[in-house]
Parts: C-alpha cells; structure tokens; sequence
C-alpha cells in the first residue's frame, strides 16, 4: 500500500493537517530583511533619541579611567549630536585645550571650570558643579 503524493499539501492532509498558504508569520513590511538581491545591503534606520535636560548643565572634573590626567565632563545639556559637536568646539577653542564629544557628554581636557562655565552660561545654560 504506497501511496505517492503530489505536493505537500497532499502529504499533510493523509495524516489529519491542514496547511496554511497566508504565510502570517513573515512580516508584511520586512524589518527583519538584512540584504536584497537588487538593492545590496539595506540598512534599518535607527532613530536617536536625545535625553531631555533637567535645566541645569551638569559640570564634573574627572580623572578616573584616565592614568591621573584631569577631564572636565559637561552632561544633562539635552542637545542634539550636531549642537553638541558645535559647543564642544567653541569651549575647546575658549579653553585652549583638547576634548571630545562621547555619546551625549562632552569631554574637555584640563581643569578650566570657571572658563566652561562662563562660555556655557553666556549659551542660554545654568551651570551646577558636581563632585570636588
């Protein structure tokens, strides 16, 4: 007694199942889809959220992490990537010194709080020390 069968549909349904051909389980609008075929590599767009500020520019000299060498951390700006960009430039250039922009914290190299502060205030910001 062999039997052959068609297609699958026949196969599933000699032992009691049925198969459904809506395909539910793939996503209709593709976020899972990594590369195509006539498009290469897609890339997912990644949406970045900026971290509301609480009204006060929080300023902390830093050396932990960094063999002894002083960084004045500036945080809590609530500014975007391009701003932050902007005003890390113009407080390197006031201060003389070095720095960097690490995710939403500004990084600036020496101790020259009173300089950060002045140039921070003087942009619309409250300025609070934290730490020693």
């Amino acid at each position: 007694m062999t039997k052959t069968f068609s297609s699958l549909s026949d196969l599933a349904g000699a032992f009691g199942k049925s198969i459904d051909n809506d395909n539910s389980s793939v996503n209709s609008n593709d976020e899972a889809l990594v590369y195509s075929t006539s498009q290469g590599r897609i890339k997912q767009a990644v949406e970045k959220t900026v971290t509301a500020s609480d009204g006060f520019a929080k300023v902390r000299r830093e050396t932990k992490g960094r063999k002894g060498k002083g960084v004045i951390t500036i945080s809590g700006l609530g500014l975007d990537d391009k701003a932050l960009k902007e005003l890390a430039k113009k407080l390197k250039k006031t201060c003389g010194t070095g720095g960097s922009v690490v995710g939403e914290v500004i990084e600036i190299q020496g101790d020259k709080r009173e300089e950060i502060k002045l140039v921070l205030e003087k942009n619309g910001f409250k300025v609070k020390f934290i730490g020693g």
